[in-house]
C-alpha cells in the first residue's frame, strides 16, 4: 500500500491541474484557465479585450459604494436589487447602468463583501441569469 499524498493547498495546483480560477477586474465574472494563458496566467487581469478597454470607471466605484452603503443599512438577511443602484445613480432614468450595476455586485461578491441570491438561494454571480438580489454574507 502506498502512502497517501496530501492534496495541494488552495491556490496551488498539482502537477497537470489547472490553477484556481480568477475573476475579471472589470466585469467580475470567473475566468477559467486556458492553455494559451499557461505562461501568462499570473498577469491575466481581464476576461476580454472589451473588459480591458473598459476597466473600472468612477461610476463603477460609485455603484459599488452605493450598494455597500445600502447593504449595511438593511437588516441582516434582507437583500437589494443591483438595478436599484442603477436607477439611483442614472441621471437620465434609463437602463444604461443596469449591467455596470450587476458587474459592481459581482465584484463585491468576489471580494467577500456580499452574497448574490436568487429565490433565497446563493448563486454563482458569474452564471446567474434573471433577477438577483445582493445581501450581506452569512
Amino acid at each position: 500500500m502506498t502512502p497517501r499524498t496530501r492534496p495541494p493547498a488552495r491556490g496551488q495546483a498539482g502537477p497537470g491541474a489547472p490553477p484556481d480560477p480568477k475573476y475579471c477586474r472589470s466585469c467580475g465574472r470567473r475566468m477559467e484557465w486556458r492553455k494559451k494563458w499557461e505562461r501568462t496566467w499570473d498577469t491575466v487581469l481581464y476576461c476580454s479585450d472589451a473588459c480591458r478597454a473598459r476597466k473600472v470607471r468612477p461610476i463603477d466605484a460609485d455603484l459599488e459604494e452605493w450598494l455597500l452603503t445600502r447593504l449595511r443599512s438593511l437588516p441582516r438577511g434582507q437583500g437589494i436589487d443591483p438595478a436599484d443602484a442603477a436607477r439611483a445613480l442614472d441621471e437620465e432614468g434609463g437602463t444604461l447602468l443596469h449591467e455596470p450595476a450587476r458587474s459592481a455586485a459581482r465584484r463585491l461578491v468576489n471580494r467577500g463583501l456580499a452574497e448574490m441570491v436568487q429565490r433565497g438561494a446563493v448563486v454563482d454571480p458569474s452564471t446567474a441569469k434573471g433577477p438577483v438580489a445582493l445581501r450581506s454574507p452569512r
